[in-house]
């Protein structure tokens, strides 16, 4: 492997500890590298605190090897003030004279302003390294800022029969498809995105909490669709753990398009990544209008003999795991 990619490859792997914590910013990882050797390495912070060259360059025990250093950073520097001061300004206050990026930023208050003011100041900058692998890392932030939506993953559990409940049940709780261990990478899936969104009848028929309790991580906004104002207040979704948005016919117009104006709604609130979890009805709307880009669909060892069918859906199954006794696959929307 290069220099270079091998150093990127690096910034990947610590930005990861970012994950669920930096919303809306962008997890980035960032390393700085002296005669060969990581001298200092950083990730962003929770959203409000530093960013990832702030953390690579504080890490760094002698200041004074700077200005001979490297330093290598998955996204383009920012060049503008946000919660925090530009990370440009302060790599050119500390002299780093080299300066390797992954990809260029593509939020309009950066997208190649900080690499413009690098190269002003007399620095050497190389973009693209590992361009793709970079610009994957970074999905929730690229498609919140270019396509004007959050990062959407659906989710469901099927039986081997094809159906995700069955017509009728006798209690007002899930029916479990799937085992504790898939339950479990769920509630880890929901920490690491921003906000989770399900209907009225999966809120009326389950009584969800939404919430990470079986995975260490913050609770993502729950997002209920409840047009009419019908749920109970009594219900889990509205209890303290979690804050919750109601979309509601006063939100949104619920003749068409429903999926496009929630998706603009979340916009409109800073939302960056949301995780569909059902019912099938909300998982087919963002289906048959295209606004969708990752499906995790579980397959469990259960069946049903009558019951609601699994959503229809059409995609690139791009992976497929073992969770125990349960099958795991994942689709991209191309």
């Amino acid at each position: 492997m290069k220099t270079h990619e091998f150093y990127i490859k690096r910034c990947l792997e610590i930005a990861k500890n970012g994950l669920g914590t930096t919303r809306p910013n962008p997890m980035v990882g960032s390393v700085i590298v002296y005669n060969n050797q990581i001298i200092g390495e950083g990730y962003t912070s929770k959203y409000g605190e530093s960013h990832a060259e702030v953390n690579a360059i504080n890490s760094v025990a002698n200041k004074s090897l700077l200005k001979e250093a490297t330093i290598y950073v998955t996204l383009e520097p920012c060049s503008h003030y946000g919660k925090t001061p530009p990370c440009s300004d302060l790599i050119i206050k500390n002299k780093i004279q080299n300066i390797v990026i992954g990809c260029i930023d593509d939020n309009q208050l950066v997208a190649g302003k900080g690499i413009k003011r690098l190269k002003e100041a007399g620095h050497n900058v190389t973009v693209g390294i590992l361009e793709k692998a970079c610009k994957t890392h970074h999905k929730r932030f690229f498609t919140f800022h270019n396509k004007k939506r959050p990062y959407i993953i659906l989710k469901w559990a099927q039986t081997t029969n094809g159906f995700i409940a069955p017509e009728t049940k006798n209690e007002q709780k899930p029916v479990w498809i799937t085992n504790k261990n898939s339950r479990q990478l769920v509630h880890k899936w929901r920490a690491e995105e921003q906000a989770i969104l399900v209907g009225t009848n999966t809120v009326t028929q389950d009584n969800p909490s939404l919430t990470t309790r079986d995975w260490t991580g913050n609770n993502p906004t729950r997002i209920i669709i409840d047009k009419d104002n019908k749920l109970n207040p009594t219900l889990a979704v509205f209890n303290a753990f979690a804050d919750t948005i109601i979309v509601n016919k006063d939100t949104i117009d619920f003749s068409n398009n429903i999926a496009s104006q929630i998706c603009n709604l979340l916009f409109s609130k800073n939302i960056s990544s949301v995780i569909i979890e059902g019912g099938k009805k909300t998982l087919q709307t963002f289906i048959d209008e295209n606004l969708w880009d990752e499906a995790r669909v579980f397959t469990g060892e259960s069946e049903f003999k009558k019951g609601i069918k699994a959503p229809k859906l059409t995609g690139r199954l791009s992976k497929t795991e073992n969770i125990k006794n349960d099958i795991l696959k994942i689709y991209k929307n191309d």
